[in-house]
């Protein structure tokens, strides 16, 4: 598995990581017991990088990964984990003692005295343009506290004034086949400034594994039911924010162009590790067969030309005019 640096940071990720809110929740239940298991096959397939947050089931995600790391000592794995979404979201609620309190909660979790890296789990927007939020983060990694901090956010402009932090060492963000706009100035904008781009909803959602049809139901307790509409959160975070009858006819169209011995969720995943200025992405599993088959998308041959080209003009065509605009 390819490794590729935080520039900031100088930290290590493999350029499949694995994305763990569904051993948190709002994905259905996935059994603790199994757990472990989805971490070994990652693990197993050359996953360096674990993405969690210290809300995903209110901390169970943290918990098993800490579990999990104990049992296996040689297990190189950089765990990035969030913070600040356990509060209401109150620009006011960002400051020293919070965040001392929350990393302490998360270190607790995972078991360790020092969090690898630490994103600001999507907060308000003032919080990005605060010099008072960006010190204390500064001073979390003088305490020790953290290795490194980054941010998760829900737009473009919210990625961009991160980058412009000195401090900032990744940026995580939405970015697939249904989602482009982080290509214009993004991407280009990290990779100059040394800032690691974290691709999170690498799948819309599960859309590009082209295994829904209109007719698909999820449980009641799954975002992908829930929050369809950003009733709950953003809506971004559910199927990219697509519609979710154009987001299935679009993925009909997508698992046309997977190359001959990859699935669609391959091809989407392929797509996005060849973008430049790319360091990770983060796909979820919930089961060991889905972790493996995800891990191996960074093994297949780079996507040709006429791929990338039909990619762009089937989001051109079928969802540029849904959601370029927002986000």
């Amino acid at each position: 598995m390819e490794q590729r640096i935080f520039g900031r940071s100088g930290q290590r990720a493999s350029v499949v990581g694995l994305g763990t809110w569904q051993l948190g929740a709002d994905w259905g239940e996935v059994e603790e017991k199994d757990a472990p298991a989805v971490l070994d096959a990652a693990v197993e397939e050359g996953v360096t990088f674990f993405d969690t947050a210290d809300v995903y089931g209110d901390g169970r995600s943290e918990q098993l990964i800490g579990a999990y790391l104990r049992d296996r000592p040689d297990a190189d794995i950089l765990v990035a984990t969030k913070m600040g979404r356990r509060v209401a979201l109150d620009p006011s609620l960002y400051t020293l003692d919070n965040f001392r309190a929350w990393t302490d909660r998360s270190r607790a979790n995972l078991g360790v005295d020092r969090l690898d890296l630490v994103q600001l789990h999507c907060p308000p927007t003032p919080v990005y343009s605060s010099e008072a939020v960006f010190d204390a983060l500064d001073t979390l990694v003088e305490e020790g506290r953290i290795a490194a901090y980054g941010v998760s956010v829900e737009t473009c402009d919210e990625a961009l004034t991160a980058i412009a932090r000195p401090g900032t060492a990744s940026v995580q963000i939405i970015f697939n086949a249904f989602r482009l706009k982080p290509l214009e100035r993004v991407l280009p904008t990290a990779a100059e400034a040394g800032v690691g781009i974290i691709a999170r909803v690498p799948l819309a959602s599960g859309l590009l594994s082209g295994k829904y049809t209109r007719d698909t139901v999820f449980p009641a307790d799954d975002h992908r039911t829930y929050n369809r509409h950003g009733e709950s959160f953003d809506q971004g975070e559910t199927f990219s924010g697509v519609d979710f009858a154009t987001g299935v006819e679009a993925a009909v169209e997508f698992a046309a162009l997977a190359p001959d011995g990859a699935t669609p969720a391959q091809a989407a995943l392929r797509w996005i590790v060849q973008q430049p200025g790319v360091t990770t992405v983060i796909p979820g599993a919930r089961s060991p067969e889905q972790a493996r088959a995800n891990a191996d998308a960074a093994a297949l041959p780079p996507l040709p030309e006429a791929t990338l080209l039909a990619v762009r003009d089937l989001y051109d065509r079928k969802i540029r005019a849904q959601v370029h605009h927002r986000w």
